[in-house]
């Protein structure tokens, strides 16, 4: 890709029916392979991967390797950039619909046993890399600090509203700076439960699940860095996938913002 992808781009890419029919089908079935897309919706291979090509230029897609495969996810980085930062702040109750269609796409994700998401940020890798492991920054607009060397291998102390998560299994998977860093999830222990207001019902359903991981990709494109955020590591019907989806986009909303303009999204009313 050659440059941020532009609002205009997004409008273009859903003006064409057989690019709406892709993400409906990624809509339906997320983390599909470019040979599933094609038998599922009986479209030549090629003309396929020229629509994907456009749709992953507006960032309505977004594509994770494994192994030899490569997955393709509907990524709903873009909606979530126009009801955040433009329709959130002036007119919010006439826009249910697309508030409607923003969540039907992060929920996608649930339906595959990990979270995909990518935005690009205007910045710098070194300057994103700080606010990805720099507890200053992270308890801007995360609300919570990490404390750790960031080597692999070392481990990680979580800290938010007041509870502190130290756990040998909260470990640094991959570090190489300003290009990845992955750990493994926090514990939920019931101080972390009761100083963020979950209740124990959802603490102990959470820590019943296999502990999941998170990794950060960071690629220089341009001005921008684009950053791809995979949660994974999750078992079907996971509650704590379903509960990553929906903080995710706002976490992610407000780092770009802190990083583009110093300051934080206002909070949700």
């Amino acid at each position: 890709m050659a440059a941020y992808p532009e609002m205009d781009d997004v409008f273009r890419a859903l003006a064409d029916p057989s690019r709406r029919r892709l993400l409906d089908s990624l809509n339906a079935r997320n983390g599909q392979t470019l040979r599933e897309l094609c038998s599922g919706l009986e479209m030549a291979r090629q003309s396929v991967s020229k629509h994907l090509a456009v749709l992953e230029g507006a960032n309505l897609m977004t594509t994770v390797r494994r192994g030899r495969e490569k997955l393709h996810y509907l990524n709903a980085a873009p909606l979530n950039d126009i009801t955040e930062r433009w329709i959130a702040r002036y007119d919010r109750q006439r826009v249910h619909a697309l508030a409607d269609l923003k969540r039907a796409l992060e929920v996608t994700a649930m339906q595959k046993p990990s979270f995909v998401y990518t935005t690009y940020i205007r910045t710098t890798p070194e300057q994103l890399w700080q606010a990805l492991t720099d507890p200053a920054f992270t308890r801007r607009y995360w609300g919570a600090t990490f404390e750790s060397d960031w080597q692999v291998g070392s481990t990680y102390r979580w800290q938010q509203n007041g509870a502190t998560i130290a756990d040998p299994e909260q470990v640094v998977l991959e570090s190489d700076p300003y290009r990845r860093l992955s750990y493994t999830w926090h514990t939920f222990t019931p101080e972390w439960a009761e100083a963020t207001g979950f209740t124990e019902e959802f603490r102990a359903k959470a820590a019943g699940e296999p502990r999941s991981k998170v990794t950060f990709d960071l690629e220089p494109v341009g001005e921008t860095v684009k950053l791809t955020v995979v949660h994974d590591g999750f078992e079907p019907d996971s509650s704590v996938l379903e509960n990553v989806s929906e903080g995710w986009p706002h976490i992610l909303s407000d780092l770009k913002t802190l990083l583009e303009t110093g300051e934080t999204l206002p909070a949700m009313p």
